[in-house]
């Protein structure tokens, strides 16, 4: 089909007419017409924006953090100043006099016991143990000629041909040469024990200091006795002091410090701490405390045994107790953040269900670390503020967040 322009004109003249004649229909409408239309509109824009318009603002509400409160097994410790103290300490001192011949060990090593240490001169003790040992011999043989004599006068006598004065004589010369010879063995024995200890051995196992005395000097009685000291240290223990109300602490929670008690699943031990401020490895058993207190300081003595395996601990150190006193089992515990004091007491603001914070007077039990055990006022899975409650009052609604939390198990995963 082609398009000319008088087929356009034609198309335009048609459209002219038809809009001169709905300008002429719209004329004829009224003017109460026009103003139902405008109040239609007018309501309808209305009802769209009361529909459409955006929520007026709320109150701001705070954004506090809150944590649910957890239950622990909580171990209590005391810390305390110690000293280490050797199991065995023994000195080596001359129980005869003379003058020292030989040392037999090397300073600072480790001895056996029985092993000897220092030679004392010993020709005196061994001329006075011979002299006595003969004159034993001696007074054998006489006891043993009045034995002999008692046995001939004693038949002589029963048949009348002695008197009973020969055989009182001949009892009484035997019964005096027995105890003789008895005399005799004393005097052996304490001359050859004597020289016994002119040979100075170590009566127990460990390490030896230096000697304190040189060769040559006269040792003993009438001179310097002590000649050295042996120290068993495979086994050390440690001694600290305790107060008495630590003392009266402990047997409120059923503890008897130095006592065992099957009745609980743990026993009161101890750390120390090394003199680099390293822990040392082993621990130690308490297994003693003085059962008074001294008036002068107010403290009672505690000791613990401390295994010492590799000698690394030295007896006269002095070092840092940490003493576990008691296990709260199932405790409530608490970040020490959270916990606000005044002088009524302590509280706590706990996030109820529908977000209201409820202020909380709380009972503080003892202290752990950056965690308090709490003793009243707390149960299990309640959720406590423990950031922002510094801006709320009882009864303020608000927004708990546990974003941090959060983030922690994130991190820990």
């Amino acid at each position: 089909m082609k398009i000319s322009f008088e087929n356009i004109r034609q198309a335009a003249k048609n459209i002219g007419n038809y809009a001169l004649r709905l300008s002429e229909k719209i004329r004829r409408i009224s003017l109460r017409v026009w103003l139902y239309v405008g109040a239609g509109i007018l309501l309808l824009s209305g009802g769209l924006y009361w529909l459409l318009r955006p929520a007026p603002p709320g109150p701001d509400l705070p954004i506090v953090e809150v944590e649910p409160v957890v239950t622990d097994d909580v171990k209590i410790y005391g810390e305390y100043v110690g000293r280490i103290r050797a199991q065995q300490f023994v000195e080596i001192r001359a129980r005869v006099e003379g003058f020292l011949e030989k040392m037999l060990f090397d300073e600072g090593t480790y001895v056996k016991k029985g092993q000897p240490l220092f030679i004392i001169d010993p020709k005196q003790y061994q001329a006075r143990a011979n002299k006595a040992k003969a004159q034993l011999n001696k007074n054998k043989a006489l006891a043993l000629k009045a034995e002999r004599d008692l046995e001939r006068i004693r038949p002589l006598y029963q048949q009348n041909a002695a008197s009973q004065l020969d055989l009182d004589n001949a009892i009484a010369s035997y019964e005096s040469a027995k105890a003789e010879v008895e005399m005799s063995e004393a005097d052996l024995t304490q001359a050859e024990t004597a020289l016994g200890y002119t040979t100075v051995s170590s009566p127990i196992s460990g390490y030896i200091s230096e000697r304190n005395v040189d060769i040559g000097t006269l040792v003993g009685p009438g001179g310097q006795s002590l000649l050295a000291t042996v120290v068993k240290s495979d086994t050390v223990r440690v001694d600290f002091s305790m107060t008495g109300l630590d003392y009266l602490k402990s047997k409120a929670r059923n503890v008897n410090l130095g006592q065992k008690d099957t009745t609980r699943t743990w026993e009161p031990y101890i750390t120390i701490t090394l003199p680099d401020n390293s822990p040392y490895p082993q621990r130690g058993i308490v297994d003693f405390a003085d059962p008074q207190v001294d008036p002068q300081t107010g403290t009672f003595s505690v000791r613990a045994e401390m295994p010492n395996p590799e000698h690394i601990l030295l007896p006269g150190q002095f070092t840092k107790v940490r003493l576990l006193l008691d296990v709260r089992e199932a405790a409530v515990v608490v970040p020490n953040k959270a916990i606000a004091i005044e002088k009524g007491g302590a509280y706590i603001f706990v996030v109820r269900a529908d977000s209201i914070a409820e202020r909380r007077m709380v009972e503080l039990g003892p202290e752990v670390g950056n965690n308090v055990i709490i003793e009243r006022g707390l149960v299990p899975h309640e959720n406590i503020v423990v950031e922002g409650f510094h801006k709320l009052t009882h009864g303020d609604k608000v927004i708990p967040s546990t974003y941090r939390a959060e983030q922690e198990d994130h991190s820990k995963n």
